[in-house]
């Protein structure tokens, strides 16, 4: 598997099938930090997202999605990949092109979601706030991240 082999390719809603299977596969594999209740009650939440109302872009194998990254105004939203894709320059090759092409320069995450932490830290994300509660008021503090530039 090379990275080469994978095409970005924006969303359409044949997708939408695919991402909402890699969305969960993803969270069970990397959120070890949620309980069932939580998990279930996202879930239901995800399930209802217009995925056309954010910038998404899906990492594409023979028309077969691996992961994803979905952006509002230049804030990544969502970046998950089935877990066998996971640790593979793959994230990284998503991220890169959200930062380059869409302008990229924030990202929230779950403070105890501490790959994806490092994740961003090693792209030069730097935290600039951190909550007690996640944006639905649940006990998962989030990481407020904004992209260091040379300007700043």
């Amino acid at each position: 598997m090379t990275n080469q082999s994978f095409k970005i390719e924006k969303y359409t809603d044949k997708d939408r099938e695919q991402i909402l299977n890699i969305w969960e596969k993803s969270v069970l594999a990397t959120h070890d930090f949620l309980n069932q209740a939580d998990f279930e009650e996202i879930k239901q939440l995800v399930q209802t997202i217009n995925f056309n109302d954010f910038e998404v872009y899906c990492l594409k194998q023979n028309n077969q999605v691996s992961g994803f990254i979905g952006l509002a105004e230049k804030k990544i939203e969502m970046l998950f990949f089935s877990p066998e894709y996971i640790e593979k320059g793959l994230g990284r090759k998503l991220t890169d092109f959200a930062i380059t092409e869409l302008k990229a320069d924030k990202v929230d995450v779950n403070e105890q979601n501490t790959n994806a932490v490092k994740f961003y830290k090693k792209i030069g994300f730097k935290t600039y706030e951190r909550t007690e509660k996640d944006d639905q008021g649940r006990e998962y503090p989030l990481l407020r991240m904004k992209l260091e530039t040379l300007e700043n």
